[in-house]
């Protein structure tokens, strides 16, 4: 599946030109969500965010092709001392939480070691906010945990834009039970209103973040899904959603702003989410199988079923026209059978 990747099947000069191209671009380039840096402008200062291969994308029951030999997705050493810190930050996109590189990856290729967390959401009045979509469903919200590939490269910031340079752990977020891991680091949102500050939080176990199973996942190859939306990661999306509660949702969603403090305007973070790119003919491999319709379209469905009553329909149809011929073919016969005798009694009446 890597060696298919477009960056891998580009002229090496291609992608020097087009790095130093991003590289001018984005040094200084401001993007947001909406408004004149929205995402419908981030291709003219982040070439890569109007190319191929780009993340999002709506997980489709026809892009869905069942691969037995996905393993399911282990990792190491998730479980972090107490004793250790990590960085809570409010980049002015998202929340996000360093991650020690020692955390890693090891059900794949290579060993992708763990950089940082981070979120994606809508808002206090709309609970659709997460990127990935499945059959055009959007859950409340998103988790990315990106790792890099630490086999190849020394730090994120060489992998960031290499065909075979990132790898990241996708999970859906929905509104339910309160979700003790996650209370973790949502306690203190406070800390961190506005962008660019940062505070220090205990490590936990980042384990209990993810969903208990882990052996039911999508995966593709994408992109990032901020600029400069490098088309370098291989996406692990699990199937399985993980909850919050309600007021665990809105410490995410209406505690934060996009701006900084000295702004006498403030900015909400909320709505941090792209739109699903195309799919540019990628299958997406899955490690499930359904035995029920859990994972088939409404569309598709409905199309499924119309056609077997179409079917049935047809079929009676058939049978309804032989039945009717072979009747039709008996009465006949029998006044063949009617004449042949009424002639032969006329004879027998005349000798």
């Amino acid at each position: 599946m890597r060696s298919s990747r477009y960056l891998s099947a580009m002229p090496l000069t291609l992608i020097f030109i087009i790095f130093l191209a991003c590289s001018f671009a984005s040094s200084g380039a401001k993007w947001a969500y909406d408004g004149p840096d929205g995402e419908h402008n981030w291709s003219s200062s982040f070439p890569f965010c109007g190319g191929a291969f780009q993340s999002p994308i709506d997980f489709q029951t026809q892009l869905l092709r069942y691969d037995p030999n996905l393993p399911p997705i282990q990792v190491q050493n998730y479980n972090l001392s107490t004793n250790e810190q990590l960085t809570l930050s409010n980049n002015g996109h998202s929340v996000q939480l360093s991650l020690p590189s020692h955390m890693y990856i090891s059900s794949l290729p290579h060993r992708y070691s763990a950089a940082q967390l981070h979120f994606h959401w809508g808002s206090s009045n709309l609970l659709t906010g997460s990127e990935h979509t499945v059959n055009g469903k959007r859950f409340a919200g998103e988790m990315h945990i990106v790792h890099f590939n630490s086999d190849k490269y020394p730090n994120i910031s060489m992998a960031v834009d290499k065909y075979d340079g990132l790898a990241v752990l996708g999970v859906f977020i929905e509104i339910g039970e309160f979700n003790p891991a996650f209370d973790k680091f949502f306690k203190f949102m406070n800390g961190i209103k506005y962008r660019d500050q940062k505070i220090q939080v205990p490590a936990f176990n980042i384990r209990a973040l993810l969903p208990a199973r882990m052996d039911e996942y999508y995966r593709y190859d994408g992109s990032l899904t901020t600029p400069p939306c490098y088309p370098s990661v291989l996406w692990t999306v699990f199937r399985r959603p993980v909850t919050i509660s309600q007021k665990q949702f809105l410490a995410l969603a209406t505690a934060l702003y996009a701006s900084y403090i000295q702004e006498s305007a403030t900015v909400p973070l909320h709505g941090n989410y792209r739109k699903p790119q195309l799919a540019d003919n990628r299958v997406v491999l899955v490690s499930f199988k359904d035995g029920d319709f859990t994972w088939m379209s409404w569309g598709i469905l409905a199309t499924i079923i119309v056609a077997s009553m179409l079917g049935l329909l047809l079929i009676i149809t058939l049978v309804w026209c032989l039945l009717r011929k072979r009747s039709n073919n008996e009465e006949q016969k029998e006044k063949t059978n009617g004449y042949k005798l009424a002639e032969k009694e006329e004879n027998i009446s005349k000798v």
